[in-house]
C-alpha cells in the first residue's frame, strides 16, 4: 500500500470464487446493482464535498491489480434532488462484474463500523390527498396555457405503515427479482429501483437514456399490449418524451463531441408501467470530466422538472406539499479514473422503523388529465408497495 496526503491507502484484490455483493453491505451503506454488475460498501473512510471527490480519490494512490471500473477507491451516494452535498468514500467496496469476477476494495484507515448516512425522519402516515393534487394539477396546466410552462414534473408523497421493521438488503434483493432491468440502489435507509439513466461514463465515452411518457402495466398481456401501443402512438406522450429527449441532446452537445441519438425511442417494459426511452451516446471533449461531473451537468433533466427549468423548479416549490429530499435526484458511483455510473433517484422509499416514504411523480403537459396522472403515480408507487409488503 502507498499512502498519501490524504491520510489513506487502497488495496483491491480479486476472490477467489463469485460472491454476491449485497452480502457485504454494511450498516448505513451504499448498494449499487445494474445489467449484472454490482458493488455494495461498508464502514467509512472519507465523507468528501462533491466539488472535492476528483481530488480525494486521484490523491489515495494505491494498488489495484483489477482496474476495472468500480474497482480502486470510489465515492458512491444520493445527491438528492436539489443537488450538493457530499458522498462517501467507502471504508470497504465488495464488487461483481456482468461475467463473474469479484472483488474488494479497503481504504485505510477508515471506519468499517461508521455508517455512512444518518436516518432520515419519516413522517406519520396520512390520507392521500386527491383533492389538493388535482387543484395543483390544474394550476400548472394553467401556467402551460399561458405560456409560462411547457412541461412540470409534479410529485406526491405517501407514508406506508409496515407490519414490522424490514432490512435494507431485504428490499434490495426484492428490488433486484423483481425489477432487473432497473438500477437498484440503497443509499443508507434509502432506498429504490430506478429505470432511468442520467449519465455513465467508461474513458471519454458517455451514454445517458433519459424516459418520459408513461402507461400502466400488470394486467392481461393483450391489455398491456393495447396499452403499450396507444402510448407509442400519443402525441401527448410524444411531445413529452421529446422535450426531454432534446434537452439533454443539448446539454451533451455542450460537453461532447459525437453525440448520437436514436432516432425512435423504445418502449420499457416494467412490473408496473411502461416508458419510453432513448438511447444518447456521446464523446467526452474534456477527458478529466468524470461520470459525476456529467450527471451534476445534467441534471434536473425535464424528466423529473419540466421546461422551462427555472419556471418548473419555482412551481415544484409552490404546488408541492413536501421537501423532495433525495427523490429525484442523482444517485451513484464514481472512481478515481472517472468512470462511473448515476441514475434518476426514482422509485424510492425512506425506511425508519415501521414506517417508509415512498414518492412518485408524474409529467404535466399540455393535455394532461389530473386523474390520469394521479393514476399514472399510483401505477409507479405500486412496485415499491410490492418490495416492502411481500411476505
Amino acid at each position: 500500500m502507498t499512502r498519501t496526503s490524504t491520510g489513506l491507502c487502497s488495496r483491491t484484490w480479486v476472490l477467489d470464487e463469485s460472491v454476491d455483493p449485497l452480502t457485504f453491505l454494511g450498516p448505513g451503506g451504499f448498494a449499487w446493482f445494474a445489467d449484472g454488475f454490482g458493488l455494495a460498501t461498508a464502514g467509512v473512510a472519507a465523507r468528501v464535498p462533491t466539488n472535492h471527490v476528483a481530488d480525494v480519490l486521484a490523491d489515495i494512490a494505491g494498488d489495484d491489480s483489477v482496474g476495472l471500473p468500480g474497482t480502486g477507491p470510489v465515492a458512491v451516494g444520493a445527491l438528492g434532488f436539489h443537488g450538493g452535498g457530499e458522498l462517501i468514500g467507502p471504508a470497504r467496496v465488495a464488487g461483481r462484474t456482468a461475467d463473474g469476477l469479484s472483488w474488494v476494495t479497503e481504504i485505510g484507515p477508515g471506519d468499517e463500523a461508521a455508517e455512512g448516512w444518518a436516518a432520515t425522519p419519516v413522517p406519520p402516515a396520512r390520507p392521500p390527498d386527491r383533492r389538493r393534487w388535482s387543484a395543483s394539477v390544474a394550476e400548472a396546466l394553467a401556467r402551460i396555457t399561458d405560456g409560462r410552462l411547457s412541461k412540470v414534473v409534479l410529485a406526491r408523497a405517501v407514508t406506508v405503515d409496515l407490519r414490522q421493521p424490514i432490512a435494507v438488503s431485504t428490499v434490495v434483493g426484492r428490488l433486484r427479482q423483481e425489477q432487473p432491468s432497473c438500477f437498484t440502489y440503497a443509499a443508507g435507509s434509502y432506498v429504490g429501483a430506478s429505470p432511468e439513466l442520467l449519465a455513465r461514463r467508461r474513458g471519454r465515452d458517455v451514454v445517458s437514456r433519459p424516459m418520459a411518457g408513461t402507461v400502466a402495466q400488470g394486467g392481461s398481456p393483450g391489455d398491456d399490449r393495447r396499452l403499450v401501443a396507444a402510448m407509442a402512438a400519443s402525441d401527448k406522450e410524444q411531445n413529452e418524451h421529446q422535450l426531454v429527449v432534446g434537452d439533454v441532446r443539448d446539454g451533451l452537445r455542450r460537453l461532447c463531441d459525437e453525440v448520437r441519438a436514436a432516432d425512435e425511442p423504445d418502449v420499457v417494459r416494467l412490473s408496473t408501467v411502461a416508458h419510453l426511452a432513448t438511447t444518447i451516446r456521446a464523446r467526452l471533449r474534456d477527458p478529466s470530466m468524470s461520470a459525476l461531473d456529467v450527471a451534476a451537468f445534467l441534471h434536473p433533466t425535464p424528466a423529473v422538472a419540466g421546461v422551462p427549468r427555472k419556471a418548473a423548479l419555482a412551481a415544484i416549490a409552490e404546488l408541492e406539499d413536501f421537501e423532495r429530499g433525495l427523490y429525484a435526484g442523482p444517485v451513484g458511483w464514481v472512481d478515481a479514473r472517472g468512470d462511473g455510473d448515476w441514475a434518476v433517484a426514482l422509485r424510492s422509499a425512506t425506511l425508519e422503523g415501521t414506517r417508509a416514504r415512498l414518492v412518485a411523480g408524474a409529467g404535466i403537459v399540455a393535455g394532461s388529465d389530473p386523474d390520469r396522472e394521479w393514476d399514472e403515480t399510483e401505477s409507479k408507487l405500486a412496485a415499491m408497495r410490492s418490495a416492502l409488503t411481500e411476505a
